[in-house]
């Protein structure tokens, strides 16, 4: 079995603000912090010089990647479409505070975020991001697809329901106003918007990432 990677930990927002060698000491600092900002680092050089500069500049950036299949695999799948944007969710615990986005595929500019949210799930932020993009292209009247990497999101909304596990309460009421929001768009509306797995293995992460832990 391999040895895991180290990671270090960039906060820019939280109770505090600095460099952390784990993931439980980071997770301290974002933990009941409204607009925590952080992301995991490769080594402390890197973790540290983040510190001094703008999360923005960070947030959804990752070293270049290399696929581990074969060139017979690669070449089956192809290339992106990039006549599309991609959507993505991140959580902090499950539940724990999420936030969905979602960006162009090419340029990995963001069109639209949402969050962050005091508990969610991971899979409730795909199917929201899934829901808020399709909404967006149809306002747009737009010919792109949508990327997830998410097969559960991709079946809850084929579905039309959000099959959360997560209990209402008054802490996530903000979450299921827009589930049920979600929820009522996909009934009452009709879409020509194809929906896309993401091949994360053969382009690595999805432009939507948030590039955390």
């Amino acid at each position: 079995m391999s040895k895991k990677m180290k990671k270090y930990y960039t906060v820019w927002k939280g109770q505090k603000i600095g460099v952390f060698e784990s993931w439980d000491d980071c997770k301290a600092q974002i933990k009941d912090f409204q607009g925590a900002q952080y992301k995991s680092f490769a080594t402390f050089e890197a973790a540290k010089k983040a510190l001094k500069g703008n999360y923005k500049d960070y947030i959804g950036k990752a070293k270049r990647f290399n696929s581990e299949l074969s060139e017979a695999q690669l070449k089956k799948i192809g290339q992106p479409n990039y006549n599309s944007i991609a959507v993505d969710a991140a959580s902090s615990g499950n539940p724990g505070k999420m936030e969905y986005r979602g960006v162009d595929t090419k340029t990995k500019k963001q069109l639209f975020i949402q969050g962050p949210f005091e508990e969610g799930t991971n899979n409730i932020g795909e199917f929201l991001a899934l829901v808020h993009g399709l909404a967006y292209l149809k306002q747009r009247n737009s010919n792109r697809i949508i990327y997830t990497d998410s097969r559960t999101a991709l079946s809850w909304v084929r579905k039309k329901k959000c099959n959360t596990k997560l209990k209402p309460s008054e802490k996530n009421k903000d979450i299921f106003e827009l589930v049920d929001r979600a929820e009522k768009w996909l009934t009452t509306n009709n879409y020509t918007t194809t929906i896309v797995k993401w091949e994360t293995k053969a382009w690595g992460e999805i432009p939507a990432d948030f590039g955390r832990k």
